[in-house]
């Protein structure tokens, strides 16, 4: 057989141009599928760390920030609330924190960075509903705390649970830092964690 009038230049174009076709397709089709073992916008949104800004909270106040799902709690506490935190200890489960329901730089009498400012997890360790937050002493709580209507657990102004009541341990406190003096990050360690 001969290759009289076969344009081979012709025919190697053709190829090549076949394979890139062919080529460009697979990675069109390998694309969307590769993409789809990413995790969604939301789902990335869910787990990334909050700012929460406290330049504007007044002493007493609470401001709530949603983390992961969760609503998160950050109180000024007063000077008269930092005060009646000693004298509640004999009253609670765990008054020391000695369960690991904290970061190490939040393991004190206070259970925060700086003691003005608590920072917790505000759903109660029972089942998981959320709190009242009363700022002055009530019939249940004599010096203000955490109220949970739907069982009666009980705790203090530092998140630490009373003995007696159905929740089984202290309210969490997230992993967080200090950005700046009003800015605290909740969900990382980048910043300041040391008073």
């Amino acid at each position: 057989m001969s290759n009289d009038g076969v344009n081979t230049s012709r025919r190697t174009f053709l190829i090549g141009l076949t394979s890139a076709i062919g080529a460009a397709g697979a990675v069109g089709l390998a694309v969307p599928f590769v993409k789809s073992w990413l995790p969604s916008a939301k789902a990335e949104n869910a787990g990334a760390p909050v700012q929460v800004d406290i330049s504007k909270l007044e002493l007493g106040q609470r401001v709530v920030q949603e983390w992961r799902g969760q609503p998160v709690w950050v109180v000024n506490r007063t000077d008269k609330m930092l005060e009646g935190l000693a004298q509640i200890e004999g009253s609670l489960r765990d008054p020391g924190s000695e369960q690991d329901q904290q970061p190490p730089y939040a393991k004190n009498q206070w259970r925060s960075i700086k003691k003005e400012y608590l920072v917790l997890i505000g759903t109660c360790t029972h089942l998981g509903c959320s709190p009242l937050y009363e700022q002055e002493p009530t019939v249940q709580l004599d010096h203000g705390g955490f109220f949970c209507p739907c069982h009666g657990s009980m705790f203090d102004l530092a998140g630490r649970v009373y003995q007696g009541v159905p929740a089984p341990t202290n309210l969490v406190v997230p992993p967080h830092s200090y950005l700046s003096e009003s800015v605290i990050i909740v969900g990382s360690e980048e910043g300041e964690t040391q008073a």
